[in-house]
């Protein structure tokens, strides 16, 4: 295992059709939701939760997709309707980061909703940390109400991502990162 700085020196996001099986372990997939959980939460408020997709689960939430796609698409050909199908099929794990704002009059919103954040990051970064692949995506059905709805979330919450992890097809490549003068100021 690498040690921790070296690990987030290097730390580079799988795409899910570059991922196949296995996937964590149910002990390992405990160890990657406990870090995902330990995360700055001001007011311990808690304001994410899971939702796990293995297995046929994967299929079932894309089934829920792809008829919302169909739905609002009418006119889609079967092969698009197949690509939403399968959005969660690539990797042998997803897991959906749902986030939801409590009222509280020291802590707003957009604070618990970068606690979310932090979350899926802990969850991504946990997953490498144990040798597989992650990767943190959204797209357009993450935040369809009607998905949201078919897949179990409250009128309040809405999804953070889908984080996808599996073992590496291949050697992950990396991608033009910006220069710390670009990036940095000094007050």
């Amino acid at each position: 295992m690498p040690d921790a700085i070296e690990l987030l020196k290097i730390r580079r996001s799988i795409k899910p059709r570059e991922m196949s099986g296995p996937g964590p372990t149910a002990s390992e997939l405990d160890t990657i939701l406990t870090i995902g959980a330990r995360v700055p939460d001001h007011g311990k408020l808690t304001p994410w939760r899971f939702i796990v997709f293995e297995g046929e689960a994967r299929a079932r939430a894309g089934d829920i997709i792809a008829q919302v796609f169909a739905t609002k698409n009418p006119s889609a050909p079967a092969a698009d309707i197949e690509v939403e199908k399968r959005r969660l099929m690539d990797a042998p794990l997803v897991i959906a980061v749902v986030s939801f704002a409590k009222p509280h009059p020291k802590v707003p919103a957009w604070e618990q909703e970068l606690s979310a954040g932090a979350s899926a990051m802990n969850i991504v970064t946990a997953a490498a940390a144990l040798g597989y692949g992650a990767c943190w995506l959204t797209g357009w059905y993450a935040f369809d109400r009607d998905v949201l709805d078919g897949l179990g979330l409250k009128p309040d919450e809405r999804l953070a991502g889908f984080i996808h992890i599996g073992t590496a097809a291949k050697p992950a490549e990396d991608r033009p990162r910006p220069a710390l003068s670009d990036i940095v100021t000094r007050f």
